[in-house]
């Protein structure tokens, strides 16, 4: 497991910078690597979007599964959209903006936090909260916000 966040760090070392990162994990202006946030919250699951189906968010463009997600997503998108950007959680907690995969989420008190990967994820839901504490503490050095 150490040889792992290790690995991680050094990941996280050189792929990212500590400030001025976007808002939103996006690649090519595609938020969350185009997956449906709002399916994370309904089914439990990561769920491709559709560029049918957009909403422009913090610089981003999101994409869903369904009007009625996009609608949900549009209605209150502080609610829907995942904790730091869609940025790894875990790699927040330790002041860097990682990209993250989709099947390493976890919602946890109504709030989607994802991460890295899945072995980075399940280093991250032995102490959710304590990571939480750190990441929110560390969010407005990395993101500004």
């Amino acid at each position: 497991m150490r040889v792992l966040l290790a690995l991680f760090m050094a990941i996280a070392f050189f792929a990212t910078a500590n400030a001025g990162e976007a808002p939103v994990f996006a690649i090519d202006g595609i938020a969350i690597r185009g997956y449906d946030s709002v399916a994370y919250h309904t089914e439990n699951k990561p769920v491709p979007g559709s560029a049918d189906y957009t909403f422009e968010y913090k610089g981003a463009t999101w994409q869903f599964a369904s009007a009625a997600n996009r609608d949900k997503f549009a209605a209150d998108p502080e609610r829907y959209a995942p904790a730091y950007g869609g940025y790894c959680a875990y790699g927040m907690s330790k002041v860097y903006a990682v990209k993250t995969e989709p099947d390493a989420f976890k919602v946890h008190n109504g709030q989607l936090y994802m991460n890295y990967n899945t072995e980075v994820l399940a280093t991250w839901k032995k102490d959710p909260e304590g990571y939480i504490v750190k990441a929110d503490e560390n969010v407005k050095e990395v993101l500004g916000e």
